[in-house]
């Protein structure tokens, strides 16, 4: 996706796009943007009708500058303004935190401490709301809505997340499902960036700050975009039932 003439033969004969960057692949927000905006100008040159984009909310905007290091996020919210300044009609699908992200956040506890699971992260569990996703299960679920609802809903944005989640209830209901004890326990930035790679450490420290503020979606309700779904999505509960397995090295 380095160049408009790259992605034409891609777009050729469309009628709608959906187009998802990937900013982890290079750790570049000028790169992920280059793409995406190659896509876009690919696409109008094509007479593509409509773009569907995965994008997420500016957070150094929401938070008035306080996490200005989340480019994973910034340099979406930049496609999705060239995509509404470019004259295609655009429906916008922002999707959720990842439930299989937790398959590795949620760790056994080791041998010396109280039997059970564990999830470590630099917030307060009582405050901090994930709105969370099952990506591999309901992608599509959320595409299609924006699909069928077009053009009513061009311009808008889907938030693709069953519920909001807070930390505490998130671990209650793993607890729950897995018949084991688990608990969420806050940790230091430090500690936390010290369990990552330091090239993005700052970056997922601010990315979970924003759980607690100003909100992962700046405190955007989902029900607007749950209702023009046809099917349900995954709850956290379904998914962990559906996903035991992947913490079956837990034998405590």
């Amino acid at each position: 996706m380095s160049s408009s003439s790259s992605v034409a033969p891609a777009v050729a004969n469309a009628h709608t796009v959906f187009l998802v960057t990937n900013f982890w692949e290079s750790m570049s927000s000028d790169t992920e943007i280059s793409q995406g905006k190659a896509v876009v100008d690919a696409s109008k040159a094509a007479g593509v009708q409509h773009i569907i984009f995965s994008s997420l909310i500016n957070a150094s905007e929401a938070s008035n500058g306080r996490l200005s290091n989340i480019s994973h996020f910034d340099g979406k919210a930049r496609i999705e303004e060239y995509i509404r300044s470019s004259g295609v009609p655009g429906t916008f699908v922002l999707p959720g935190m990842f439930m299989s992200g937790f398959e590795t956040m949620i760790r056994k506890n080791p041998p010396n401490e109280p039997a059970g699971y564990t999830l470590a992260l630099p917030v307060e569990p009582s405050k901090a709301k994930a709105p969370l996703f099952d990506a591999a299960e309901d992608t599509g679920k959320f595409v299609k809505a924006a699909i069928k609802n077009f053009p009513s809903q061009a311009g808008s944005r889907i938030l693709a997340a069953s519920d909001y989640y807070t930390i505490d209830q998130l671990i209650s209901e793993f607890s729950e499902v897995m018949g084991k004890p688990a608990h969420a326990v806050q940790i230091d930035d430090d500690k936390f960036k010290s369990f990552l790679s330091p090239v993005a450490a700052q970056e997922l420290l601010e990315n979970m700050k924003l759980l607690e503020d100003p909100g992962y979606y700046a405190g955007e309700s989902l029900a607007g975009s749950l209702a023009l779904l046809e099917e349900k999505p995954t709850t956290w509960k379904e998914f962990v039932e559906k996903n035991k397995e992947k913490w079956s090295n837990f034998d405590h």
